[in-house]
């Protein structure tokens, strides 16, 4: 099989080929309503999420929605 590294938070995380953002987010175990997602410096709705294929290098960021008005 084969397998990817992408940067998680400033750390490197292994994952097979073809792994999705909603993925990623199940392995770390993080409530996909509770964290927002930012792939290679751009946002990505929670919608989303299971289509974003994640690639060799890329860089995911999960951080607190900010919510209000």
């Amino acid at each position: 099989m084969t397998s990817i590294t992408v940067r998680l938070d400033d750390r490197a995380v292994a994952l097979p080929a073809g792994a999705t953002l909603a993925q990623l987010l199940e392995r770390e175990g993080r409530e996909p309503a509770a964290v927002a997602t930012a792939l290679n410096g751009r946002f990505v709705p929670r919608e989303a999420r299971s289509a974003t294929a994640l690639r060799e290098g890329d860089v995911v960021l999960f951080f607190q929605p900010i919510v209000g008005g």
